[in-house]
């Protein structure tokens, strides 16, 4: 039996936190200053935790080890098979030639200006993928896509994680609220109303930021209004249907409305300075390619191209939300297979003697979002080898099942990143090293709630899941609440807020990205573009949360 402490070293939180952020530590600075690849990175790191865990905490050498075993299939299964699902999918639409088709679409939509093809891709579209599939599935397609329309591999990869923030708190249906909810009693729906009062602050200025990263002050001036309006119309929708609709859909109304209004806005008013944009933003193997004049498409071919991703709202819509006379998500869900893990589960208990929630494996091997991507992919297979138009789209069921043997090899260093970060985040999480640094922070009394934010920041940081970083943190917040006379729902929500704009910076997403856009083992060379912002959004976060619990803005939340 194996009770983790909260104390374990001299018997002080802050000491024992202090060593608990070592593994953190390692990490980040093998990444960053060492700079050696993310893999070697994760599995040094993975090693160091289980060595602290050994040591610090004095958890058995069987336990330790174990614990990062659970990880790491975890991060097997379901997390790399929905990644591996994600960019087969489009590789699918790529192998029959269908994604050009689909290209076009957004350039007639953004009117040929790669400025707001950019922010339509990644923000909108990107947007109502992680509503529909989340963990890293949305920056492996967009990442992709950008690629394809030229930008650059560091402006798409950095445009992508930047954009796969403010819908993260609402991804996969609403996941994370989901599970906050579960672990803390507080009703899921209070605690997703209260993010959709915090969240959208992000969303207003996403759009906006996401073109001064990829084209400068110049081009961020010149699409100012179009970028406010996207923003601002995604913001209140998210604000809207968090609130007084259903939070599981918020990021599906919010991202269509935010592209609809999109459409609309760009029939009355044109940004300036697109051609001059064009030359500086694309690679030269892209400006090379010549620009049609005539963006009009035929509507077969529009809608083929369409079809993959109407085709994924229509499977992930009836799977995560359709109850009319059968209930399609709990009878997928009654197809999961949980278990404890061996060795772990009843050796590894409470303060009460309880055996803890986490040592219980979930194969949800139907339900998961990988194998929903799988049927929807197959399904596309098979019309898109219907319909060829003559042979203009070749492609064989067979060839676009051969090609998840080459997704699944191109993404192997990929992989082995996201298996030893969440070996990692398991060995730190039952030996007790996350819930102490929860602890330490929690210390700070009123003042916890500027904190708030900065716990969801790091569980995503390191886990790569908002979902993941609520079941660190969602119940430590809801105790902290309590004891310091802050609103519970207040700090869960900031938990989960906080873990957004720790996205950007999770190993597992810039492993994903880096992969996407064909730049693996130069995760650092992205990590350095985007944490500055990671950096700056989570302190907005941290003052909003903390006036938010103060009279200033309380007007702000839900009641």
């Amino acid at each position: 039996m194996f009770t983790p402490s909260t104390e374990p070293i001299a018997g002080s939180v802050a000491i024992s936190a202090l060593v608990a952020l070592i593994p953190l530590l390692t990490f980040f600075v093998m990444l960053a200053v060492v700079k050696v690849k993310a893999h070697y990175a994760g599995l040094s790191s993975l090693l160091v935790a289980i060595i602290v865990a050994i040591f610090g905490w004095q958890m058995p050498v069987g336990l330790a080890i174990n614990s990062g075993v659970m990880g790491v299939v975890f991060g097997a299964f379901p997390i790399v098979w929905i990644v591996v699902m994600a960019i087969w999918l489009y590789q699918v639409t790529v192998v029959s030639g269908r994604f050009e088709d689909l290209r076009r679409v957004f350039d007639v939509i953004g009117g040929g200006d790669v400025r707001i093809q950019t922010v339509l891709i990644a923000f909108c579209f990107g947007g109502l993928l992680e509503a529909l599939a989340g963990f890293g599935a949305p920056v492996a397609i967009t990442a992709t896509m950008l690629l394809a329309l030229g930008l650059s591999p560091l402006r798409a990869a950095s445009a992508v994680l930047i954009a796969n923030t403010a819908p993260v708190a609402f991804g996969a249906v609403a996941i994370p609220i989901t599970t906050a909810g579960a672990l803390t009693g507080i009703p899921a729906a209070e605690i997703g109303a209260t993010v959709g009062h915090q969240s959208p602050v992000l969303a207003l200025f996403v759009p906006t930021v996401l073109v001064l990263v990829i084209a400068g002050w110049r081009s961020m001036r010149q699409t100012l209004p179009v970028t406010l309006v996207i923003g601002i119309s995604f913001a209140i929708a998210q604000w809207l249907c968090a609130t007084y609709f259903s939070y599981e859909l918020t990021d599906i109304v919010a991202s269509l409305v935010g592209l609809g209004v999109a459409v609309l806005f760009l029939q009355v008013w044109k940004p300036k300075g697109a051609d001059e944009a064009r030359e500086r933003i694309l690679t030269p193997e892209a400006l090379a390619k010549p620009v049609d004049a005539n963006r009009n498409l035929r509507p077969g071919a529009t809608w083929m191209a369409l079809f993959p991703y109407v085709l994924v709202i229509l499977i992930f819509g009836v799977a995560k939300l359709w109850r009319l006379g059968v209930d399609i998500p709990a009878a997928l869900a009654a197809t999961d297979v949980k278990f404890g893990w061996p060795g772990l589960h009843g050796n590894i208990v409470d303060g009460n003697g309880e055996a803890v929630s986490s040592t219980i494996y979930n194969f949800n091997w139907l339900s998961t979002p990988g194998t929903l991507l799988l049927i929807t992919g197959l399904i596309v297979a098979i019309v898109y080898s219907k319909f060829d138009d003559g042979g203009k789209y070749p492609i064989a069921v067979g060839n676009a099942i051969a090609e998840i043997g080459r997704t699944v090899y191109n993404m192997r260093f990929a992989a082995l990143t996201i298996l030893s970060v969440l070996g990692l985040a398991y060995v730190m999480n039952l030996s007790g090293q996350t819930i102490t640094i929860g602890t330490w922070m929690a210390g700070a009394g009123g003042a916890f709630a500027f904190l708030s934010p900065i716990l969801g920041w790091i569980g995503t940081a390191v886990t790569g899941s908002d979902t993941s970083a609520n079941a660190l943190f969602a119940k430590l917040q809801q105790t902290a609440g309590v004891n310091a006379g802050i609103d519970p729902t207040l700090l869960v929500a900031a938990n989960t807020s906080g873990g957004v704009v720790g996205k950007l910076i999770s190993p597992q997403n810039l492993a994903i990205a880096a992969t996407a856009v064909k730049m693996e083992g130069q995760e650092s060379v992205i990590l350095k573009k985007v944490a500055g912002w990671s950096v700056g959004m989570l302190l907005v976060l941290c003052v909003l949360v903390y006036l938010q619990s103060t009279p200033v803005l309380s007007w702000m939340l839900p009641h």
